[in-house]
């Protein structure tokens, strides 16, 4: 199992999936699918942080360069509101991770921020502003008509 795995990761899972669907599941390789399983989770959570870092890169813009809003920036905000919603309502789990999920991915925005508005990072509330009923609220910041 392990060359297969290594060699080719493909091949290795179809066989993986087809072991555990006959049922032979001690002919599987369950190290191997347990770590699968567990990076899927971890992606899952680092798409919500992704997601988090650029709706707050647009919220910062918004907020810090009030004469450059767009209509681009308001649906990229409308956007990433309705993505997160979908991710969490696929993912009920990780709102139990979101209030982490936020402070990371504030970070990130911040630097995404200063480096797409040419503001210092300094310019930049240093702890996220936004609570998570503003962040998910689709009335909330950065939708004002």
């Amino acid at each position: 199992m392990e060359s297969t795995y290594d060699a080719d990761f493909y091949a290795w899972a179809n066989t993986q999936a087809a072991l555990l669907r006959s049922g032979r599941i001690d002919q599987a390789d369950i190290e191997h699918i347990a770590e699968e399983i567990e990076s899927m989770g971890k992606s899952e959570l680092r798409e919500l942080e992704n997601r988090l870092a650029r709706l707050f890169t647009h919220l910062l813009k918004w907020q810090f360069q009030p004469n450059r809003r767009s209509r681009s920036w308001t649906l990229t905000i409308k956007e990433q509101r309705r993505r997160l919603h979908r991710h969490l309502e696929q993912n009920p789990s990780l709102k139990a991770k979101l209030e982490q999920a936020v402070l990371d991915a504030y970070g990130d925005a911040i630097l995404e921020a200063a480096r797409e508005t040419g503001l210092a990072e300094e310019t930049f509330p240093p702890a996220c502003p936004f609570t998570i009923e503003q962040i998910l609220n689709d009335a909330g910041p950065g939708n004002e008509p």
